[in-house]
């Protein structure tokens, strides 16, 4: 009887070994409990249905910004002095019209940039007559015009007419622009403030 009690004693000790580990074995064996997780403060769509197009919590990181761009992932990635601060959707360009890669800088930054070379042609009577039309090349009826794509927060990176800007992203992950990096606007206005001429951008694949 006193074996039966002893077995039976060693048994549930045993099994309540099994159920839980010691508080410091949960410290040295899932360290990420420690971490800190910081919350953005901005993240858009606000709809828990859909998948954010950026988040940003860089607003009271100090350093020069700088930003990194993924072809395959369509998406920036914001640093701040090497520390991320933040992400989002981009649209690069589509077939034909290639996003160039490497390093670059910002040359130029324009709150309220119009393009000179993509728009809308207009008739005299103003009915928008091209939604998709190309300076120099589409055809201007007598009496129209030519009015270039809005391109707010225009942040130039080449001599030869590619930025970044706000701009639509129809289907966030894929290619849609001529050539330019477009932003979603909020994110578009985040960055030109935050960026000045001189900040590093690279894009890659």
């Amino acid at each position: 009887m006193k074996t039966s009690r002893f077995s039976l004693a060693l048994l549930s000790a045993l099994l309540l070994c099994q159920c839980e580990l010691p508080q410091f074995s949960r410290v040295a064996f899932f360290p990420a409990l420690r971490e800190t997780v910081r919350r953005p403060l901005m993240v858009l769509p606000a709809s828990a249905s859909q998948s954010p197009l950026y988040v940003w919590h860089g607003g009271g990181t100090p350093g020069p910004l700088s930003v990194n761009i993924d072809l395959s992932q369509q998406k920036a990635f914001l640093f701040k002095n090497g520390q991320n601060v933040g992400w989002t959707y981009v649209a690069t360009g589509r077939s034909g019209f290639a996003t160039p890669t490497g390093t670059f800088r910002i040359m130029e930054k324009i709150a309220d940039k119009r393009s000179n070379r993509y728009g809308m042609v207009f008739d005299r009577n103003g009915n928008v007559v091209n939604s998709n039309a190309t300076a120099g090349v589409s055809r201007v009826p007598p009496g129209g015009r030519f009015v270039g794509a809005k391109m707010p927060y225009w942040m130039r990176i080449t001599g030869y007419g590619v930025g970044l800007h706000a701009g639509n992203i129809p289907n966030p992950g894929a290619p849609a622009s001529h050539g330019c990096i477009r932003l979603p606007r909020d994110m578009a206005e985040t960055i030109f403030q935050n960026a000045s001429v001189g900040t590093r951008v690279t894009i890659m694949h």
